[in-house]
């Protein structure tokens, strides 16, 4: 899957098998957002549904930092 840029962020949508697999995806998203100190926004929908949104909001859309938190999700 590749990342799309809408609206000044960095965006990619997922799904899962079930509720249980996303949660499991979002805890590993969280885990690494935290290690980098950049957070996405993370949007659980239906019942396997992920949207994360990246972005800067001090500098006013997407920077190197979403850049390479993005790559780092790829690696999950």
């Amino acid at each position: 899957m590749a990342w799309r840029e809408d609206g000044g962020a960095l965006v990619q949508d997922y799904e899962f098998a079930d509720f249980a697999v996303a949660m499991v995806f979002v805890n590993k998203v969280a885990k690494v957002a935290e290690a980098m100190g950049h957070h996405p926004d993370i949007l659980i929908h239906g019942w396997n549904k992920v949207r994360l949104t990246l972005t800067t909001h001090s500098e006013g859309g997407v920077t190197d930092l979403d850049r390479r938190l993005a790559e780092a999700i790829d690696r999950l």
